[in-house]
């Protein structure tokens, strides 16, 4: 085996392990999105992921002030994190993992929409047929594959909000590539978080004063931490990590394995499988992951390239 191989075996697991982080994330965030106000449990989940972080940064990069321009350009990126974390889980009062999770896969499409209009990046046409498959596998799982409720327009109130939450969510990835100044992406990410911790407060104002703090559940607080660290932190560490290795197209395709593995993981603690007809829009978006996957074999040399040393 070469070290081209290992190096490309070595990014595939990396990028398997963050997938199946971020898809715990939906079952996770259904089990405790009722145990507390979504801009105070999405508050708490950035306090401990920036109270862990720190010291990491301190250790790795040193700590030092970034200037107002820069945090200007975190607090945007920020705002999309918070905004898209405070959707799902005010989404999952009213709509199930599967939805969020299968809606999930729109995210990648639509960064390729807001990398056109902010980036002057082509979409080719692996990322318009993946488009186009992620919005017919997410439609078809909305709608239940029910006709009758999708010529009724009958939306479900938790995935509109999703919905809503993954359009900001995917202008995530093209502001970072925007606002970039040659830092570290650990250096990006620990500032979002900070950041993120300011914009959360506001959104949670009074509700932080008369939340009663006592009585919060065990079963939550464990939930905030397993999110802080694991899909907050070792996600993200993994994501980076792989990128580097597989490059961004061959990443991004994972995010439309996100429904057939919440699928799993609620059959796995019980929840039974979806109805049938529900399956094929799973299908439907996971068919997404192989377009993107063929377009970084077929055409290599359009991914961007790492700065020569």
């Amino acid at each position: 085996m070469t070290d081209t191989d290992r190096t490309a075996m070595t990014g595939q697991l990396q990028i398997w392990g963050a997938t199946a982080l971020i898809a715990t994330s939906f079952p996770v965030g259904e089990a405790i999105a009722r145990g507390l106000d979504p801009a105070v449990l999405t508050l708490l989940r950035f306090v401990v992921a920036a109270v862990l972080f720190t010291p990491i940064i301190a250790w790795r990069y040193g700590l030092s002030w970034p200037g107002w321009r820069a945090l200007g350009g975190y607090a945007a990126i920020s705002l999309c994190m918070t905004g898209f974390f405070w959707s799902m889980f005010e989404a999952l009062r009213h709509t199930t993992a599967l939805n969020t999770g299968t809606i999930f896969v729109l995210i990648p499409s639509l960064a390729a929409l807001y990398s056109f209009l902010l980036l002057g990046d082509r979409l080719g046409r692996y990322r318009l047929t993946a488009l186009g498959l992620g919005m017919v596998g997410a439609v078809w799982v909305i709608f239940r594959g029910d006709l009758d409720r999708l010529l009724g327009l009958q939306f479900n109130r938790g995935d509109l909000i999703f919905l809503a939450g993954c359009f900001v969510m995917a202008a995530y990835g093209p502001l970072v590539k925007k606002l970039h100044r040659q830092e570290p992406p650990a250096i990006i990410a620990f500032w979002s978080v900070l950041t993120g911790c300011v914009w959360l407060a506001l959104f949670s104002n009074v509700k932080l004063v008369t939340t009663n703090w006592a009585a919060i559940d065990t079963g939550v607080i464990v939930g905030i931490v397993y999110l802080a660290v694991f899909t907050t932190i070792l996600s993200t560490f993994l994501f980076q990590a792989a990128t580097i290795k597989l490059g961004p197209n061959r990443v991004a395709a994972f995010y439309y394995i996100n429904p057939l593995l919440v699928v799993l993981i609620d059959w796995i603690v019980g929840k039974g499988l979806p109805p049938l007809r529900v399956l094929p829009g799973v299908a439907i978006a996971l068919a997404a992951t192989f377009v993107l996957q063929q377009a970084a074999r077929q055409k290599p040399a359009a991914a961007p390239q790492p700065p020569e040393a």
